[in-house]
């Protein structure tokens, strides 16, 4: 029981992404309204899916007051990766762009693109991971949704003048795919992230009752919260293409964990397979970490600190006054935007 609590814990503070209000920076009255642009990304890396999750992703472009006026200066670009239950829509809220945005450039952040990508996907979250379930995520960030952004904005394309940040299950992603595509960006910032240490135990025994009657997608939309934040990880982590409907293993089976399915879910754990990415955190201009006093994931997020210490990493590391997702707001507006203020290049030719 012990051990299904923790495993419980970890997906239960993923809740409060939707559920707590956020403090809302005041507007800047001279602040200059941002251009948001609502498009389409087909991911070539989603093709095949076999949960059927959408290939052509709703992304949000937030271009800044001078993208339109000076129509020859490129800009660097933040790629945003919003949290498990929600999509980029709903996180655009969240974090109140395009205030938030605005208000970072009226107090003094340079001029830069912010594009919100949307990963929701059947069980509501694809972990920024790759699987042949929920498709390959991961790609679709660093290389789908880069590649159309540079094609199709002035950009200046180079990892120097790319950056990333995350919140929750989204700095699970920036911590991921940070990790693991250096080449791609310079600059990463992890917000409260989930999901960094290894799994232990079985999920409760509601969960395998549940895949066994649900029937169709309505079915799994009718789950409680955290049963359905299982399966998000279990289709992520450890996909079975052999296991129609759901295409998924579960780490138990009648009620009894399965290691094997386990030590893929631990294989997925950054906490994990940190040493094995140091090189490449290593190549990064700046990293960035918060997390709230109040955030149960405060622990791990230390210890993704502590790690990047030891290997002597430099990282900013904050613990702020709030919960999971209270101060998320002020948060993008007076920290995250501008770090990258900061860190980014803002010349054509970076190096």
């Amino acid at each position: 029981m012990l051990r299904q609590i923790k495993y419980l814990c970890l997906l239960v503070v993923c809740r409060l992404v939707a559920q707590v209000p956020t403090e809302v920076p005041a507007v800047i009255s001279e602040a200059k309204p941002v251009t948001v642009e609502h498009i389409k990304i087909h991911g070539a890396a989603l093709e095949g899916n076999l949960e059927k999750d959408a290939v052509d992703r709703d992304v949000l472009v937030f271009l800044p007051p001078s993208y339109a006026k000076e129509s020859s200066r490129r800009y660097p670009v933040v790629y945003a990766l919003h949290g498990y239950s929600i999509g980029a829509e709903q996180w655009s809220k969240e974090i109140h762009v395009p205030q938030t945005i605005e208000g970072a450039f009226a107090q003094g952040a340079q001029d830069m693109i912010v594009v919100l990508p949307d990963s929701k996907t059947l069980h509501n979250g694809s972990m920024y991971s790759s699987s042949v379930t929920t498709g390959d995520f991961e790609r679709f960030i660093s290389h789908d949704v880069v590649a159309y952004i540079d094609a199709h904005y002035r950009t200046i394309p180079n990892r120097m003048s790319r950056g990333l940040v995350g919140h929750s299950m989204g700095g699970y992603g920036a911590t991921r795919i940070g990790m693991k595509h250096a080449d791609v960006f310079s600059s990463l910032y992890i917000m409260s992230p989930c999901c960094l240490s290894a799994r232990t135990g079985a999920p409760p025994a509601d969960l395998e009752k549940a895949v066994e009657t649900a029937k169709t997608p309505e079915d799994l939309a009718k789950l409680p919260f955290m049963l359905r934040a299982q399966l998000a990880s279990a289709a992520a982590w450890s996909p079975d293409p052999n296991n129609p409907p759901l295409y998924l293993d579960l780490p138990a089976k009648d009620g009894i964990a399965q290691p094997a399915v386990l030590a893929k879910w631990t294989a997925n754990a950054p906490l994990a397979f940190i040493d094995q990415y140091i090189d490449n955190l290593r190549e990064y201009r700046a990293i960035s970490i918060d997390v709230g006093d109040q955030d149960g994931l405060r622990t791990d997020t230390g210890k993704l600190h502590d790690v990047l210490d030891q290997y002597r990493i430099v990282n900013g590391f904050e613990i702020y006054k709030g919960t999971h997702t209270s101060a998320v707001a002020d948060r993008f507006q007076n920290h995250v935007m501008p770090f990258f203020s900061r860190n980014l290049c803002f010349k054509e030719q970076c190096q």
